[in-house]
């Protein structure tokens, strides 16, 4: 049968790239980058690349909610009902709870992972059907601070720039975001406008040097939470030198002369000390920001700013989002190709949900709800006689206020606030004291799922049918490829069935608020709740998507396309046109490091992964660039503590400790801690000293937040590192046949609370991934460490878990010793392959079982020689490296032996290296580590 392909939008990062998806049936086969989708042009990053892997039906049937589950009680198994009893029970909780307690007695929490469909209906069900503004969403977490600082300066919630513009800039200043990793296919955008324009200016700000770092010819390696102090230190420098437009400043801006007051006492001496970057960085990276590069005025050159959560995640964001666009206002450097500040949105609809309302404080197409006229136009567009005008709660609000027991019942759609949200010993208080929770939600692996006493399974991507709207204001279609499994219903739809319902309990008699049939009717009220807002997108329409493409707003009725940019004229959306500056002043970060706490810990992305990685976790090769947890330190840091790489040490903030592994990184500032944001309890756990299940990273995190935008500081937490003194440690590592390997994650998901530390992740045997349908295995390593040694029975049910307990398995025990070993080998044909073992007590065999075992090497020479304690291999094993490429899994030990033999310069030594291994070829998200490693490795012919 031949394939069906479909244009759809990728579910991940706000860049928004365009995919084909092929399928056969109700199974996708493949997927590709769009070649006509202005966002991409086809180019796609190692998780978009992937897309059809984690739809297989071997996920399907272990990972997906395919039916609508009820618990009778907390903590018991979910069971099966229909979806007529799960919403008239959904009904029944919630319209006695807002009887009882009232409208703010619920909340609902959503995503920047839903259809602005989706997102509208649920706006319109908090804000015009119950009666509460408590309808906030995980795009707090990402992009409010972006949104206040785009208000407070520019009058509106509107990036002014586009993509296209970092082939127009001539200097480039990226702030506060690793785009290499968080928006890989929009960083190819920005090393092709570098190689094209080798003039080109690259600044980047950041505590880590970052991939991103490296295509930088200026790195300003800050302290953290300094952003505002170097902000107002380049205005400073700038006055100073007189590199402002000061007729720019005239003619479109107000309040400069406060800003002007402020930014004296900034000096460069003040700032260098208190953001750890050289004076003479600061006056470069001024000159290039102002565009004046020795051209003079006649000449300003263009900057493009581009930023994400570094200044997002922070209890000052909204400061530093406006001191940012202070200084392009300050030197004119907006409104023009290859000008302007672009925040990079982290989801892929985080957009679309502020375009409809879908925060505590907004309403539909940017209206404010603190506005009364606002609050009656949208009244009027949906029929109701107001609006609530008590401002709601907002994320962390919420959870608080759910821990304190004022928020009864909390509907959460499309996000895994269990491992995403900061202080998550608060949020699972929430959880538990809440006395209804439903979860909506296509993926049942998620930690926020066992909280759930109304699981309704949700359609994902290649199941849904609606719009989306990237970070440079453009409006795709999401469109299904295949039907919804199981039982599945699209989210939107979900919200309209309950709110039916809902209304015969709360209005009856009256007209239905929500006569929707399909996506586009939603789609269509929100059209017009735009009209004659600054995003007005009347002239747009499910037509022109499907015949034109995807479009930019605003697009208004009578126009054939949307704005690249914004605010060209000079006029703003305020009430006299000008732009606003901002005079805030810097402010600390809310917990400081400090003798207790002497740590910077920072989070963030990895290359291959996103967000708590439901869907990316579904998918061993994605571990191959970074395998397991660990907190990356600097070495003299390591040095200091006498720590090695693999160390177990306790990771403790204030609200939380965590156990993980220490590796040193030189990427990382002294004093400072880095953990990826994507390990949460399901990959990572373990059980405190007393008793509680540890939680992932974010039991470490603050939810101090900013005052205006309400997002939390999830990117500094102070902490202390100390070492564990665990001595008893176990390994164990099993391939697994694909209809069995997350049934089997899932079995050790529920271990890892029996024990002080454990960590759970699939990998895969690296095949390429044009061959990864055929030839593709699963497998899944489990590690832990204890104090002392368990019972037998808890190393038992691991072995049984993966596939260890039959009479094929060569053992070794001595209880005594606690010491335990077995090991599976299995014949096929000439071929002899080790399919998994279990080190137990004595794990330093793991530095050559394990690769004998995940590099699929020859095992006929070991038999019960793989039973033998110790580090050393009884046969010569050469261990591959650690994985860059991950569509060729190629290894950095063969790029550095090859790069070795290649001549000439660094483009050329690429050309060769890519030529002859393949990396970097594909999806290009392995392209910075790889110019990296070429830089590093010196050719033999020179070294000699």
């Amino acid at each position: 049968m031949n394939p069906t392909t479909t244009r759809s939008t990728c579910p991940y990062c706000g860049v928004g790239c365009g995919v084909l998806i092929d399928s056969v049936g109700s199974q996708i086969t493949a997927v590709r980058g769009d070649p006509h989708h202005p966002a991409n042009f086809g180019k796609l990053c190692t998780k978009g690349q992937t897309l059809h892997l984690t739809a297989s039906p071997a996920i399907a049937q272990q990972a997906r909610l395919l039916h609508p589950m009820v618990r009778t009680t907390r903590g018991a198994a979910p069971l099966r009902t229909d979806w007529n009893s799960a919403l008239d029970l959904a009904v029944d909780r919630f319209a006695d709870t807002i009887r009882t307690h009232g409208p703010d007695a619920v909340g609902f929490y959503i995503s920047g992972q839903l259809l602005t469909e989706d997102y509208y209906a649920f706006n319109k069900l908090a804000k015009g059907l119950v009666g509460t503004n408590n309808v906030d969403t995980n795009s707090r977490l990402c992009m409010s601070s972006a949104v206040a600082g785009y208000k407070l300066t520019l009058g509106a919630d509107a990036p002014p720039a586009c993509y296209d513009d970092v082939n127009h800039a001539a200097c480039l200043f990226i702030v506060g975001s690793n785009a290499a990793f968080a928006h890989p296919v929009l960083f190819r955008r920005i090393e092709e406008a570098k190689q094209n324009n080798p003039a080109m200016k690259v600044i980047v700000a950041d505590p880590r040097r970052t991939d991103t770092a490296g295509l930088a010819n200026l790195f300003l390696p800050l302290q953290p939470g300094s952003d505002v102090m170097l902000f107002h230190g380049l205005l400073h420098i700038m006055l100073w030198e007189g590199w402002t437009d000061s007729a720019y400043i005239a003619a479109h801006t107000t309040g400069f002369d406060a800003l002007k007051a402020l930014v004296r006492e900034y000096t460069p001496e003040r700032v260098a000390q208190a953001c750890g970057v050289p004076k003479e960085d600061l006056f470069t990276a001024a000159r290039w920001f102002a565009g004046l590069d020795g051209q003079g005025f006649a000449d300003r050159k263009t900057t493009l700013s581009l930023y994400c959560q570094g200044l997002n995640q922070s209890s000052s964001g909204t400061a530093k989002n406006a001191t940012l666009i202070n200084l392009h206002l300050a030197t004119g450097q907006i409104g023009k190709p290859g000008a302007g500040p672009f925040s990079l949105t982290g989801q892929p609809n985080a957009m679309g949900g502020r375009e409809v309302g879908g925060l505590a404080n907004l309403l539909s197409a940017h209206r404010d709800l603190a506005n009364p006229q606002h609050r009656a136009e949208v009244a009027a567009l949906w029929g109701v006689p107001d609006v609530p005008g008590k401002p709601g709660l907002t994320a962390v609000e919420m959870f608080e206020a759910a821990a304190d027991g004022q928020v009864k019942a909390l509907w959460i759609a499309c996000t895994n606030p269990a491992q995403s949200m900061p202080d998550q010993a608060t949020v699972r208080r929430a959880l538990q004291r809440a006395e209804f929770v439903v979860v909506q939600e296509a993926f049942a692996t998620a930690a926020t799922c066992d909280h759930a006493d109304l699981l309704l399974p949700a359609t994902t991507w290649g199941e849904k049918d609606g719009t989306v709207t990237n970070s440079e204001r453009r409006i795709s279609r999401m469109r299904p490829a295949v039907p919804a499994p199981g039982e599945a219903r699209h989210d939107w739809r979900i919200v309209v069935d309950f709110a039916q319902r809902l209304e015969a309990r709360l209005r009856p008699g009256q007209p239905t608020l929500f006569p929707y049939p399909d996506a586009e009717s939603l789609w269509l009220e929100h059209r017009e709740s735009t009209r004659g807002r600054d995003l007005d997108i009347t002239g747009l329409s499910y037509a022109m998507l499907e015949q034109a493409g995807p479009q930019q707003w605003p697009l208004k009725a009578g126009q054939t396309q949307g704005k690249e940019r914004l605010y060209a004229d000079g006029i703003f959306p305020t009430p006299d046109g000008k732009a606003r500056f901002a005079a805030l002043p810097f402010v600390p970060l809310a917990e400081p490091r400090e003798s207790r706490y002497p740590f910077s810990l920072t989070t963030g992305r990895l290359r291959d992964q996103w967000h708590g990685m439901t869907r990316t976790g579904t998918l061993g090769r994605l571990f191959g660039h970074v395998a397991e947890p660990s907190v990356q330190l600097n070495p003299q840091d390591m040095a200091r503590r006498g720590l090695q790489d693999g160390d177990l040490v306790h990771v403790t903030s204030k609200r939380g400790s965590i156990l993980v592994p220490a590796q040193a990184s030189a990427d990382i500032g002294l004093s400072q801690a880095f953990i990826a944001m994507h390990w949460g309890a399901e990959y990572l756990g373990g059980r405190s000293s007393t008793g509680q299940p540890l939680a992932g990273v974010n039991a470490l995190t603050t939810s101090a937040f900013c005052p205006t935008s309400k997002q939390p500081e999830l990117k500094h937490a102070a902490v202390k590192v100390l070492k564990a003194e665990l001595p008893w440690n176990l390994l164990a590592v099993a391939w697994l046949p694909d209809a069995r390997a997350l049934e089997a994650r899932r079995g050790l998901r529920a271990l890892m609370a029996e024990l002080p530390f454990a960590s759970c992740v699939p990998f895969a045997n690296g095949v390429p991934l044009d061959e990864a349908p055929a030839r593709g295995r699963s497998g899944v390593l489990f590690r832990a460490a204890a104090h002392e040694v368990p019972e037998p029975g808890v190393v038992e049910r691991i072995e049984a878990l993966l596939g260890l307990d039959g009479t094929d398995v060569l053992r070794y025990a001595d209880r005594r010793l606690g010491q335990r070993r077995s090991a599976r080998l299995v014949r096929e044909g000439e071929s002899t392959r080790l399919e998994g073992f279990v080190l137990a007590g004595d794990t330093r065999a793991e530095i050559w079982i394990k690769p004998l075992l995940q590099d699929e090497l020859p095992a006929a020479a070991y038999g019960r020689l793989l039973l033998m304690p110790g580090a050393r291999a009884p046969v010569a094993i050469v261990a591959r490296g650690r994985q860059v490429c991950t569509c060729f899994n190629v290894d950095e030990d063969t790029i550095r032996s090859r790069l070795q033999a290649c001549e000439g310069n660094d483009p050329e030594r690429l050309a060769t290296l890519q030529a002859d291994l393949r990396c970097g070829t594909n999806c290009g998200s392995c392209l910075p580590e790889l110019k990296r490693l070429v830089r590093e490795t010196t050719p033999s012919a020179q070294a000699a």
